[in-house]
């Protein structure tokens, strides 16, 4: 069955994402729009439309003309906003890179794109010159002055009058974030202008909940170069007129001390962000009764995490879902629409977008509480992967129906529950096992302050659930193991069991599961070499 939106449709309007945000920019006036956390750095509403437009006339005086592809390689900063906005607005494509990529990583994007700029930041000014060696790039911007590049504040000295630039919102590229989607290997994702702006009008349609607005202080910590930090923080939270508090990585004690000093009322957060805040000592020294909102994504969150951080510090902790190629938002949690609490839930379609559940097998569309691959349709949908027609054709179908690689289920309200990524799934003896569902279970443990769950190769079930756990308290193994026996049944059980440290996670705070799948791999051939 086709599952709908149980909102009304809206009218997507038909403009580049640059004019369309910045239309909203300059009716918030002096109100400030951007705090750099670290400095207090600060750019009103009223300044930051007027760099975007300073910044676009001097890209197009230093030879940026449309198509041009832009890589920011950089940290959250207030100027990054500026840049990204700019970009578009100046006819370019902007591609985002992860700061922490080395240089054949950066590389190889700047390479896949073609890029012809780059902008980044001192501290990573060799890896960028490296890496556009390689390439196509003929310019080198630093948002901080650094000899051997150019300084960004030279794309200041524009006039300020913007382009002429005649964009195609349907067909025209806007952000061409990287992802490895469903099928593995990073690949550049075409997002277009009317992807962008959809998602914006699309959330104007949610009703019946609260929702961010100019009265809200948001911080933003996950990263820019994510799609989840690019669109549900920085685009959203402008248009919308909040402010937003930068921070260039996650640390907890000052994410902390930036929630109490500005009086943060909302969040974008992923789980392992919401672990800590259940579970840090540290969180009960700052007073955080600012927080009206904490909105969860990237990862599945059990009701049970939500619950325990609602509990400690009060606020409302929801969850929504999205993609990189679904520009990103295609469900939010509405408590208003539900007929009991329903905390681990993902929500409803936003306005415009269908889904399906479909059986990973035999691809026969499923029904109410059945269990199957998320099929998303939407005007939020990519246009495909760049340069990558294979790849394009196996994630969105014939019908438009982008296959997610992601499984769940929608139940009677169509109220949907993702619960793990179909490659993350482990086969135990045929039967499927979500590492997500033991991950929840485990940090419920008073002794769990940490956890991550994969599939660690068998001989006799193929896979078998390992955790590695990071512990707060006097426990064996055996008796984790033993505790969750008693709460699974016998498929699920945690077969193996490893103490670590810390569990890898990335510059947002998500579980680098691949780092724990490729430790595992060593062990075992280790094992039988």
């Amino acid at each position: 069955m086709i599952f709908k939106s149980p909102y009304p449709d809206v009218t997507i309007p038909d403009v580049p994402v640059a004019q369309f945000v910045l239309e909203r920019l300059e009716t918030y006036g002096d109100k400030p729009a951007l705090i750099d956390g670290p400095t207090d750095r600060t750019l009103t509403f009223r300044q930051l439309a007027g760099a975007i437009k300073r910044v676009a006339a001097g890209l197009r005086q230093r030879g940026l003309r449309q198509g041009d592809v832009f890589a920011i390689y950089s940290p959250n900063l207030p100027e990054y906003v500026v840049a990204f906005h700019a970009v578009l607005l100046a006819g370019g494509v902007l591609t985002t890179l992860n700061p922490l990529y080395t240089v054949d990583q950066v590389a190889r994007q700047l390479g896949d794109c073609q890029a012809r700029y780059i902008l980044t930041i001192s501290k990573f000014l060799d890896n960028a010159k490296a890496a556009a060696a390689r390439c196509k790039v003929q310019e080198i911007f630093t948002f901080d002055p650094v000899e051997g590049a150019t300084p960004f504040a030279a794309l200041m000295q524009g006039d300020g009058v913007v382009p002429d630039v005649q964009i195609n919102p349907a067909e025209d590229i806007a952000a061409l974030p990287y992802s490895s989607g469903t099928t593995g290997g990073e690949k550049g994702v075409m997002l277009t202008h009317r992807n962008l702006v959809a998602n914006l009008v699309q959330y104007d349609g949610i009703t019946g909940m609260d929702m961010v607005s100019s009265v809200d202080r948001v911080i933003g910590v996950l990263p820019f170069y994510h799609i989840y930090g690019m669109g549900a923080i920085v685009n959203l939270s402008l248009y919308r007129g909040a402010t937003i508090i930068t921070m260039p990585r996650f640390d907890l004690e000052q994410f902390l001390a930036l929630i109490q000093k500005h009086k943060i009322t909302r969040i974008a957060v992923v789980p392992p962000m919401l672990v800590a805040m259940a579970k840090h000592p540290l969180v009960a020294q700052y007073d955080l009764s600012s927080l009206v909102e904490l909105s969860s994504g990237a990862a599945p969150l059990s009701a049970e995490l939500a619950q325990a951080v609602m509990a400690r510090i009060g606020g409302s902790v929801i969850q929504g879902f999205g993609m990189t190629e679904t520009s990103p938002i295609t469900h939010v949690y509405n408590r208003g629409l539900a007929s009991t609490d329903k905390r681990g839930s993902v929500g409803p379609l936003i306005p415009n977008t269908e889904a399906m559940v479909v059986d990973t097998l035999t691809g026969q569309p499923l029904g109410v509480n059945e269990r199957g691959e998320l099929w998303i349709r939407g005007p939020q949908v990519m246009k495909g992967y760049l340069n990558n027609p294979e790849a394009t054709a196996a994630t969105i179908d014939a019908d438009g129906w982008l296959h997610t690689g992601d499984i769940g289920y929608a139940d009677e309200q169509s109220f949907f529950f993702v619960v793990d990524r179909l490659k993350e799934l482990i086969k135990y003896k045929g039967y499927q096992v979500a590492p997500a569902e033991l991950e929840a279970l485990l940090l419920s443990h008073p002794a769990v302050a940490d956890v991550a769950v994969i599939r660690s190769p068998d001989e006799a079930a193929g896979e078998v659930p390992k955790a590695f756990v990071v512990r707060k308290g006097d426990v064996t193994a055996d008796d984790l193991m033993a505790w969750v026996a008693e709460r699974v049944p016998p498929h699920k059980k945690i077969r193996r069991l490893e103490f670590i440290d810390a569990i890898p996670k990335s510059t947002a705070g998500k579980v680098l599961r691949r780092v724990l799948v490729e430790r595992e791999r060593a062990r075992v051939l280790a094992q039988e070499s």
